[in-house]
């Protein structure tokens, strides 16, 4: 192993455990905070899944599939869609959660009982259940045939057999280009509509009421739309590269470049728990409420240590003055 393989392979870890301790911290955030009940909070709860799903078996089977690791051709395959699986899933928890903000701009009078927490709870169960025959498409015939070694095993490599015709055309241009446009669309037509409305000045307390509510939507719908933002950027890098290897050849893009795409788009899962922090007042809120318990629990443990430890050496003493007399 060289050194470039050692620097890449101790950045995948680092992001790996940076993802499962940062999501772990929003779902559990968001479990004790109750704000699951929510519809939106519901669907982020489903992204940071996902998210922590990449940490702690993307990231590791990602590495298995760079060369590292003698398998049967399908089972290469099956490791490969796997990768592919939890990228596709929180491209589609980002669907969900911007035609949730959609709907709450576009028909608020009726949001609350047509998106309720039922519905939330199905729509990430279907958002999992679309994402694996799609991200599964290389199982059933997609898949490099000049790879196959039926008898033998192969090294492993993701390149090796998932085909570019697929990462292109399929998981690029429809799993991802057409739903981040379309995500686009509504998040603008949510900004252009909030910004019309929040033009005029409120008269009353009801005006007042309506005007303090648009503000805290356009705050959320602005985080989430930044959320979004990091992920296309975070994974357009390495789908534009795969473009180029596959209309021009596979020596235009050096290896090195491919490396540092695989990086970032990990490194999103990451970076979202940050953005929450910052930017989600609710999310943020719910932080210092396990921050500040995990403090106290500490205290008391302190606490408890310190007068066991002087209760132990009270009695030491009694018994020593009673050996003594």
């Amino acid at each position: 192993m060289d050194l470039s393989e050692v620097i890449y392979t101790v950045v995948e870890v680092l992001i790996a455990v940076s993802c499962c301790l940062g999501n772990m911290l929003v779902i559990l955030a968001l479990w004790t905070s109750k704000s699951i009940q929510q519809p939106t909070f519901c669907l982020i709860v489903s992204l940071a899944v996902a998210d922590f799903m990449v940490g702690c078996i993307a990231i590791p089977l990602a590495v298995m599939v760079d060369g590292r690791v003698n398998t049967s051709f399908y089972s290469c395959v099956f490791i490969s869609c796997v990768v592919i699986l939890l990228t596709l899933v929180s491209v589609l928890s980002l669907v969900a959660i911007a035609v949730d903000r959609f709907l709450r701009v576009y028909v608020p009078l009726r949001y609350k009982r047509t998106v309720t927490q039922r519905h939330s709870w199905f729509v990430v169960a279907a958002c999992w259940l679309v994402a694996i025959p799609l991200s599964f498409a290389p199982m059933l015939g997609w898949y490099k045939q000049e790879t196959v070694s039926v008898n033998s095993t192969i090294v492993c490599q993701f390149i090796a057999v998932i085909p570019m015709s697929y990462l292109v055309y399929f998981s690029f241009f429809l799993c991802h280009l057409i739903p981040l446009l379309i995500m686009a669309v509504m998040y603008g037509y949510i900004f252009c509509t909030i910004r019309g409305n929040l033009r005029e000045k409120p008269g009353n307390s009801v005006q007042t009421q309506s005007y303090n509510y648009l503000r805290k939507e356009k705050q959320l719908a602005g985080s989430l739309c930044l959320v979004l933002a990091l992920f296309a950027l975070s994974w357009i890098p390495l789908h534009i590269m795969n473009c180029i290897v596959y209309l021009g050849g596979p020596n235009i893009v050096p290896e090195a470049a491919f490396y540092v795409g695989i990086l970032l788009s990990h490194a999103n899962s990451a970076v979202n728990p940050v953005v929450y922090a910052f930017k989600i007042q609710k999310i943020r809120t719910a932080y210092l409420k396990i921050w500040r318990r995990s403090i106290a629990c500490g205290e008391e443990n302190q606490g408890s240590q310190t007068s066991q430890t002087t209760d132990n050496n009270l009695s030491n003493n009694i018994n020593s003055v009673v050996k003594n007399e």
